[in-house]
């Protein structure tokens, strides 16, 4: 059936099996007729030979169109989903909003970024294999523009910008594995990370510091920075805890949720054990092992302010973070002579990183280890 003309399209009935104007072997474009005056709906149907399923996809109505132009946009859009099944696509699309929601579903930190900085964005709605480079240098250049916190004046740094990147990078990179998408080109350079931002991490709070910020945050948050002062957790990680997750008989905590190392288990010592059992006690398994005064569980957004002004208050580096804590931990453990891999596994990251972070910290130890060759 010949459905360019307006005028064939007009005269067709309205039914829930739509009418096909053939494109080539095995691919076809649909019309379905509305019941009212309203713009019908397309659709495109691919037939797999291999599989001998026919897949099908909708396409819209394409109602910001002239009726003239309506069947000319449906044939583009149709073409544009053969050539994504052809380059071995799946035949359900998803947007990247789509993308985002599938790839966060047990990860809590990286779901509360794409609320902030994905989901009300236009790239949301962009369904993947229409994706391009432009679209998400422009997503890039909102994100670079928005403040580092809530209500917050300044320019995000190239770190903090790399990872705002990374959630978006491995959402789409789960979506091109499962075939989703075809291919990584429009993002594989739009979201490289920042060259300038490779600087080690140098802001460090020795244990007198951290004690001074634990006495000067309000006792819920205390006990919240306690905890990411005992283990070289990410904040986000800290504070996505259950109290099903620490195994009080065995002293052992599960990370169950994390942007990296989910599952894995570490054994604790008597201080941190007895941190984290006064913080679940009296509370259900599914419940969160930090929380607020108010019960709620913790939030970047939550802790951020009331965390600046203790520093202030405890006369700290200014730009000291709930991460700069972490980073502390990971030094005192290199500083220590714990082996790299160990604590890679403990705080999530791989050794790669910590040997760029926090390597040039074993030059100590190895002067140790020189001086011990001397006759």
């Amino acid at each position: 059936m010949d459905l360019s003309k307006v005028a064939n399209r007009e005269k067709l009935k309205p039914r829930r099996e739509p009418y096909w104007h053939r494109l080539e072997q095995g691919r076809h474009l649909g019309y379905r007729p509305a019941q009212d005056a309203a713009p019908g709906g397309w659709i495109a149907k691919a037939y797999d030979a291999e599989t001998l399923r026919k897949h099908h996809h909708a396409l819209g109505n394409f109602a910001d169109r002239a009726p003239n132009e309506r069947f000319a946009a449906a044939r583009k859009a149709a073409q544009e989903w053969f050539e994504h099944l052809s380059l071995g696509g799946a035949p359900k699309v998803q947007t990247v909003g789509e993308a985002c929601k599938a790839y966060a579903a047990d990860k809590p930190d990286a779901e509360a970024r794409f609320k902030r900085q994905v989901y009300g964005h236009r790239i949301a709605t962009i369904l993947l294999h229409k994706l391009t480079e432009r679209q998400v240098l422009a997503w890039r250049a909102h994100l670079e523009a928005l403040p580092v916190a809530r209500g917050e004046q300044g320019t995000r740094a190239p770190a903090s910008l790399n990872r705002d990147m990374v959630p978006m990078r491995a959402a789409l990179n789960l979506a091109l594995r499962q075939h989703h998408v075809a291919s990584s080109l429009p993002w594989r350079e739009a979201l490289a990370p920042a060259k300038n931002a490779t600087k080690r991490r140098n802001l460090y709070l020795d244990r007198e510091q951290r004690r001074a910020l634990l006495a000067a945050l309000p006792a819920d948050l205390r006990a919240f920075a306690h905890g990411l002062c005992l283990l070289p957790l990410r904040p986000g990680a800290l504070a996505a805890l259950t109290v099903g997750d620490f195994d009080v008989r065995r002293s052992e905590l599960v990370i169950a949720r994390d942007k990296a190392g989910a599952g894995r288990g570490i054994l604790l010592p008597a201080e941190t054990a007895a941190l984290l059992k006064a913080q679940g006690r009296s509370k259900l398994p599914a419940a969160p092992l930090f929380t607020q005064a108010s019960g709620k569980p913790w939030r970047k957004d939550d802790w951020a302010k009331p965390f600046k002004r203790a520093v202030r208050e405890a006369e700290l580096p200014e730009g000291a973070t709930a991460y700069t804590l972490r980073h502390s931990t990971i030094t005192d453990l290199v500083a220590g002579g714990l082996d790299l891999l160990t604590i890679a596994q403990i705080s999530g990251t791989s050794v790669a990183m910590i040997e760029a972070h926090y390597g040039h910290l074993r030059q100590a130890l190895a002067a140790q280890a020189l001086a011990g060759l001397a006759l």
